[in-house]
């Protein structure tokens, strides 16, 4: 039976272009893992969108001179171009600046208030007399009191992942806005009673049984629970984002992003199947017990996927239910990725050290960039993105291996036959081993995509391919062909067929040259779909989306056969050889090398 599958991923602010360590880190392994389950047949929808009012974009605004909703429309656009030229298939990529956005996050905060997980509280927060307001936790930079590092910002510390209560945590707090000192002044504020949440049923589902969740995941948010938590402020002092939709006291100060950005997932899911013309759809993924929902984010963001998210949704119970103590579904995993670096770096988009994937797609075709990012993908510890290993992996394996093998049969094919599949006889246990083991690769394959495995999924299809390669030099149809040009015909339809079940186990990492592959073989139909950038009309605003349209190869996670008889269309090559050179010219467009450090 069909499975209902919500793919959820991280939503990035919208204050600058998304590099290499975006893409590997949340998108593309959400993308992976949706085409995957696509591939199978089940229901997938995979939503995100920019998170439009985090302070970030308000202090790019500021550097920028421009408008907060500018900005944001800026680099949302910019988005929806990056991940259609990537395809990244999302089913709907939003944002949180839209009318229904506002209205699911407002009754998300309605419902735990009625529920009584929320409560007032008096606190004194960081006031700039120099601007004559309170400022932003991220306005605030000082010293980490639990690292030392100088440059923490007034919510997190990036250095080390401590969260924060207040700014007024740090060692030395300062605006960053002017360097001016700053005050403590007190300030109202709704603050999440995640101690009662935990103690009625969040400590009972972190810990319940996960052990198809990542370690490094599930052992960080069930320590974070058993050492206290502590209620954390949903609103703040700001005039951008959302209304906190209270009468009383509660002018100039919207809902905190950390709380409504993750309210996105639902809202997000809600825009789509109201864009579907079916209203009430989402409920097949947010009520249906047999649903499964991930989270696909960085490890920076875990506290709030893994704790804070799933105390909002257990403490929202009976939102758009008729029954008051029904939860919308909870994570059924959340496979969070470490960190990917730059040449043995740290990433720095101040000093311009990063692959920016935008700008990348305008010298390379995007399958090497998503079988790249694939192999290196920061899994279970950090890893490097160099240009070295770029090009020596697009040579060594997507064209050596993969691509060769490809072009190895299809020009043989045509040389030898015009390009007409040959009846193949009687199979030889040789032949029947080969094609055997790449109906096994379905199983083996598909279980490391859905464990969410991709670097082993990526080198298990590699495996494969070599397999093949390793089938045509045993069998030599291009000695034999003299003497035997049956045997010849016969050891290019296998190959074939191989070639035919290893594009399917390709297809969620390289799913263009799948697709050109597809045609190659002379089959119809997509194997998923297009993407369309469309324009929304809401209540009051429209916005720019990125939608999917479904495949019709949807459910094709077999070895289907190409029959004997086919004339295939001229061969053409799936990758192109990529020149050492390039890694130094490459280098060369970046900044000054960061220091060790800073």
């Amino acid at each position: 039976m069909a499975q209902y599958v919500l793919v959820s991923i991280a939503w990035p602010y919208a204050n600058s272009d998304i590099h290499q360590g975006n893409v590997t880190g949340s998108h593309l392994p959400g993308d992976i893992y949706a085409r995957y389950h696509r591939l199978r047949g089940n229901h997938v929808v995979m939503v995100s969108g920019s998170d439009s009012h985090g302070t970030p974009v308000t202090v790019k605004a500021e550097e920028m001179g421009m408008s907060n909703l500018a900005v944001y429309e800026h680099y949302h656009s910019r988005f929806l171009e990056l991940f259609r030229r990537l395809g990244i298939s999302y089913d709907l990529f939003t944002s949180t600046h839209t009318e229904n956005h506002f209205k699911v996050s407002q009754d998300m905060f309605s419902q735990l208030l009625k529920n009584g997980y929320l409560y007032r509280k008096v606190t004194p927060q960081m006031y700039s007399p120099e601007a004559g307001k309170f400022l932003p936790d991220r306005y605030v930079e000082g010293t980490c009191p639990n690292c030392g590092y100088p440059g923490a910002r007034g919510d997190q510390c990036d250095n080390c992942n401590t969260l924060f209560e207040s700014a007024a945590e740090l060692i030395n707090p300062r605006s960053k806005r002017d360097n001016s000192l700053l005050e403590l002044r007190d300030t109202e504020h709704f603050f999440l009673d995640l101690p009662a949440i935990a103690e009625d049923a969040l400590s009972a589902w972190i810990h319940d049984d996960k052990e198809h969740w990542r370690p490094q995941v599930i052992n960080f948010a069930r320590n974070f629970v058993d050492q206290g938590l502590i209620g954390r402020a949903v609103t703040r002092d700001m005039d951008w984002g959302i209304p906190v939709p209270v009468e009383d006291g509660f002018d100039g100060k919207v809902l905190y992003v950390w709380f409504e950005a993750v309210i996105g997932y639902l809202s997000a899911t809600i825009e789509w199947a109201h864009n579907q013309g079916d209203p009430e759809a989402w409920r097949n993924w947010w009520y249906n017990p047999g649903a499964r929902t991930l989270y696909f984010i960085g490890k920076d963001n875990v506290p709030f996927h893994a704790v804070f998210w799933p105390a909002q949704l257990l403490g929202s119970h009976g939102l758009y239910s008729d029954d008051p103590q029904a939860v919308l579904n909870l994570p059924y995993d959340v496979p969070a990725n470490e960190f990917m670096n730059m040449e043995g770096q740290k990433i720095s988009g101040s000093r311009n050290w990063g692959v920016w994937m935008l700008d990348a797609l305008d010298r390379y075709d995007p399958d090497p960039l998503r079988y790249y990012l694939t192999t290196n993908m920061p899994e279970t510890r950090d890893s490097d993105w160099s240009w070295s290993g770029f090009i020596e992996r697009n040579n060594n394996e997507l064209v050596a291996n993969w691509g060769n093998l490809v072009n190895r049969v299809l020009n043989m094919t045509q040389r030898y036959f015009g390009g007409v599949v040959q009846e193949p006889g009687e199979l030889t246990p040789v032949d029947i081993a080969l094609l055997a083991a790449i109906d096994e690769g379905l199983d083996t394959v598909g279980a490391l995509y859905d464990a969410c495995k991709f670097r082993a999924a990526v080198q298990e299809t590699l495996r494969l391919s070599s397999l093949v390669n390793q089938y045509l030099e045993e069998t030599s149809p291009w000695t034999v062909f003299k003497t035997d040009p049956a045997a010849t015909g016969r050891a290019l339809y296998v190959a074939t067929q191989a070639i035919n079940g290893l594009k399917i186990l390709w297809a969620p990492v390289l799913p263009f040259t799948s697709q050109t592959l597809h045609e190659i073989l002379g089959e119809a139909g997509t194997l998923f779909g297009e993407q369309r950038i469309e324009r929304y009309d809401e209540a009051t605003r429209s916005h720019l989306g990125l939608t999917y349209a479904g495949a019709d190869a949807v459910g094709h996670w077999a070895r289907s056969a190409i029959p004997a008889g086919r004339q295939l269309p001229k061969p053409r090559a799936l990758f192109k050889k990529l020149e050492p050179e390039l890694a130094e010219q490459e280098l060369a467009r970046l900044g000054p090398k960061p220091v060790v450090g800073t």
